[in-house]
């Protein structure tokens, strides 16, 4: 096989199959990207077996047919050293050489007909929602999907499709995001997607794209990517047991005035207590060793007596960091019970600090 492209369209291809790579042994065909030829097209794929990318392009000459692996973090740190112009990929003696003018480097591969299979789109069920509006709302869960959490179904967004709605939900248990898309849906089907899959989603799809699904995978593909993740076996908490059905108390806050006050406190502590009067908002930090950072912010609440709330400041941050409008909801109703922080189909549901 012999290939040749810009340093551009090779790095750019690298660039973005490096996460679905195996790190932690080269060993491993998995640490490897595949190339091979079809159809006049180049296709490179990565997989670590748990979440794969396949990209296909004409943007690569191909003077030579034919398939080859090699490590990818190894390959991409040889082309990034390279000049700014062409550059050969060629095969020789199982051996894959790497030219540019007086430059040439050599890499083992292994036998590309041992590369792992991808799933396929056979007979598989596709998913008739609205892709951009599903990677949108993906996007506004994504902060509060735990990633470490020995409870695997947690390490990743639920996506619940409903008769009537679709709900994406995260949790790392001290909040709770749900992002929820109106429409009809002919069937009820839940899924549990891990928050790798979700960031890399996120970079790779901009556009429409086809979503099939089986018991084990997810497959997202357009006329250019083909990415597939494997799904996390469990069951979700029942979240909606945690919404609360009413609350004693709604008030809209502007985004940007919040967002100054909140960060001026940062500044001191994450953690922060608002107090709520009838014509202002009070914030604190939550700070031992006699360290304090204290501003206020003049508004009409509504209420009747004092409130006050003590929370980790970067739930509320990373819900506002995701609305678009220049005000939000807040709701609650004890200082001892969760409260909602509300845009339209968007919440977020916070834990408070208790002392």
């Amino acid at each position: 096989m012999k290939i040749k492209a810009n340093k551009q369209i090779i790095e750019s291809i690298l660039i973005n199959l490096q996460p679905f790579l195996e790190k932690k042994d080269a060993t491993q065909i998995t640490s490897h990207i595949l190339f091979k030829t079809e159809n006049n097209k180049c296709i490179i794929k990565a997989s670590d077996s748990e979440i794969g990318l396949k990209i296909v392009t004409d943007n690569i000459s191909i003077e030579a047919d034919g398939s080859f692996t090699a490590n990818g973090k190894k390959l991409l740190d040889i082309i990034r050293i390279l000049k700014d112009d062409e550059i050969t990929l060629e095969i020789l003696d199982n051996i894959l050489i790497i030219k540019q003018k007086n430059s040439k480097f050599k890499l083992p591969t292994f036998d590309p007909e041992t590369y792992p299979n991808f799933p396929t789109i056979d007979n598989k069920p596709q998913i008739s929602l609205d892709s951009l509006s599903l990677i949108q709302n993906l996007k506004k869960i994504s902060p509060a999907i735990d990633t470490n959490n020995p409870k695997f179904e947690l390490n990743g967004a639920l996506i619940n499709i409903k008769n009537n709605s679709t709900d994406l939900v995260g949790t790392d248990t001290r909040r709770l995001a749900i992002a929820s898309i109106p429409g009809e849906n002919s069937d009820e089907l839940s899924l549990i997607v891990p928050k790798k899959a979700i960031l890399e989603i996120q970079k790779l799809f901009l556009d429409q794209i086809d979503i099939f699904f089986d018991e084990t995978n997810l497959i997202i593909s357009n006329e250019n990517y083909f990415f597939y993740t494997r799904l996390i076996n469990g069951k979700f908490p029942d979240y909606q047991r945690i919404i609360p059905t009413s609350t004693k108390h709604q008030i809209v806050l502007p985004k940007k005035e919040m967002i100054d006050a909140i960060k001026m406190i940062t500044t001191i502590s994450q953690e922060i207590k608002i107090t709520l009067l009838s014509d202002v908002i009070i914030f604190n930090s939550l700070s031992a060793d006699n360290v304090e950072a204290k501003t206020e912010l003049e508004l009409n609440t509504g209420l009747n007596e004092k409130f006050e709330l003590s929370f980790n400041s970067k739930y509320i941050l990373d819900f506002i960091s995701q609305i678009t409008k220049n005000e939000f909801t807040i709701e609650f109703n004890e200082p001892s019970l969760p409260f909602i922080v509300k845009d339209d189909n968007f919440i977020t549901i916070i834990m408070p600090i208790v002392a």
